[in-house]
């Protein structure tokens, strides 16, 4: 590896590792996809309480399992071509040279950055069966939550039911969206095989376009306006 290729993958490391950081703290004081779905959640759970039929939620639930069971199977199913790869090195190397600004590579190279997106797709698997059984877990609490007209519910327990509820919810969640962004930075490592410049771009721009989609997107602006909120206030905490 050239002091190029050293460069660019530190970076892209610190880059997606400072990202996580920044995302998760600036979540707690201004408003993001994240923790403005949070008090959707709380507010789901508490609905759900007062409901004698909860099979909607139940289903609700199920669906959000369905679709990050699907992410978790293609992850597999890209592992196994990415491991594929491997078996054709020189066929690979081959067509890459053809690419207009594409760096000579040797095998060994070829085979790093083969390497680096298996480990990728390897902590995107693990994050979205993570988020799987966190959803299980979810389902046991609305199983046995509490009737509307149950006399030894509290409103204070029926609410720190709902929060704790809510909280795994929300923990299933965060698990999913680590995945997901590991697809996206996934995307970026494609222009390595180009050349380490078209690399830093690459997750450069998708670290842009996770914040402009978390901190600044139409979804998040009509999430807030539904409750009458904006992206100039701050959150509560």
């Amino acid at each position: 590896m050239t002091w190029l290729d050293v460069a660019s993958v530190t970076g892209f490391l610190l880059t997606w590792a400072g990202y996580t950081v920044f995302a998760r703290r600036k979540a707690k004081v201004t408003w993001s996809l994240s923790s403005s779905l949070q008090w959707y959640r709380v507010e789901w759970m508490l609905r759900m309480l007062e409901r004698d039929m909860r099979m909607p939620d139940a289903a609700i639930l199920g669906n959000l399992e369905r679709v990050i069971g699907f992410f978790a199977s293609t992850s597999i199913l890209i592992l196994a071509g990415l491991v594929t790869a491997l078996t054709a090195t020189d066929a690979a190397i081959e067509v890459l040279s053809t690419l207009p600004l594409a760096e000579p590579a040797s095998a060994a190279q070829y085979e790093l950055k083969i390497l680096l997106l298996i480990l990728i797709f390897i902590f995107a698997f693990f994050n979205f069966t993570w988020s799987m059984r966190q959803y299980s877990f979810a389902n046991v609490l609305l199983g046995a939550a509490p009737p509307p007209d149950s006399e030894d519910m509290t409103v204070e327990m029926q609410r720190r039911f709902a929060i704790s509820t809510a909280k795994v919810i929300d923990q299933a969640g965060h698990s999913y969206n680590y995945g997901l962004r590991s697809y996206y930075f996934a995307m970026a490592v494609m222009g390595w095989f180009i050349h380490p410049l078209v690399f830093i771009v690459s997750y450069a721009l998708v670290v842009w376009v996770l914040y402009l989609r978390e901190f600044r997107s139409r979804t998040l602006q009509s999430i807030l306006a539904a409750e009458g909120r904006s992206l100039d206030q701050k959150r509560e905490k």
